[in-house]
């Protein structure tokens, strides 16, 4: 399966929206439609790994902002790992049901691979190469017609997007704060660390950090939580651990860790409730 395409260009036909269930999303407004000097809430969501969580977290914050009537839209800019018969990643499907906008695919995720490998070796094997324009773009026009737009990232913090970037210079391009999804396991001291000093070294604002406990057994998770908290500042939402994720028993036992995310983001990036 190839790429899809960035946003179109030239005299290029759109794509057409995807079907509107009742109650569900309402299409992003044609540009100018949040008005003059309108600012939009953002963040992007990176992780420790992959498997981490990220889009665990993503939902629970774009559920939280609907809970509270904002417009908001969910971002997958590169998304790889699409199973045989599927039209679209499962992370890109689990964000548009969670937000209340919709868009095309291809502006929701510009970039979308087949082989569940890295995406700089998927869009090789597809005789493409990711670039952070199309990607800009996307997001610029998702932008236009929200309150908020959660983005979420693709494997860790480096995870490489062509021979030269990877996701922090996306970010760092939009001038995007960064939140970070702490897997808390064996280990994750050092990757979380190791995280937050990357997100540093590109001059990021590291909007903070949750923790997303994966690890049934794991020896002193509240230890590990009460170090991270001295070296990267308060947790703003925990996530307990899921035995079986499903995605309707993951919204109910998330409700009250998004909201206490979108509260802990809105103090911390200065954001208005909406």
């Amino acid at each position: 399966m190839s790429a899809r395409a960035g946003p179109s260009q030239g005299g290029a036909s759109a794509a057409p929206e995807r079907a509107q269930p009742a109650n569900r999303p309402h299409p992003v407004p044609p540009e100018g439609g949040r008005g003059e000097g309108a600012s939009v809430g953002e963040v992007f969501i990176t992780g420790t790994d992959t498997g981490i969580g990220k889009t665990r977290v993503a939902r629970a914050l774009l559920r939280a902002l609907s809970r509270i009537g904002a417009r908001a839209v969910g971002m997958k800019p590169v998304a790889a790992g699409i199973p045989e018969g599927a039209t679209e990643h499962e992370d890109v499907r689990a964000l548009a049901r969670a937000g209340t906008l919709s868009a095309p695919p291809e502006v929701l995720c510009p970039y979308a691979f087949a082989p569940a490998i890295a995406p700089h070796l998927a869009a090789a094997q597809a005789g493409r190469e990711i670039n952070i324009e199309p990607l800009a773009a996307a997001y610029r026009q998702l932008a236009t017609g929200a309150d908020w737009v959660v983005v979420e990232g693709a494997g860790g913090v480096l995870v490489p997007i062509n021979d030269r970037e990877d996701l922090l210079d996306f970010a760092r391009a939009l001038g995007l704060p960064v939140l970070l999804v702490v897997g808390m396991r064996l280990g994750c001291l050092n990757h979380a660390l190791l995280s937050a000093l990357a997100i540093e070294a590109r001059g990021l604002q590291f909007a903070g950090w949750v923790a997303n406990f994966i690890d049934p057994i794991m020896a002193e998770p509240q230890a590990n939580l009460a170090f991270l908290e001295t070296r990267l500042g308060p947790c703003l939402a925990h996530f307990a651990y899921l035995s079986v994720p499903g995605q309707v028993e993951c919204d109910v036992l998330d409700s009250n860790s998004g909201d206490a995310l979108l509260h802990g983001l809105q103090q911390r990036l200065g954001a208005k409730r909406k």
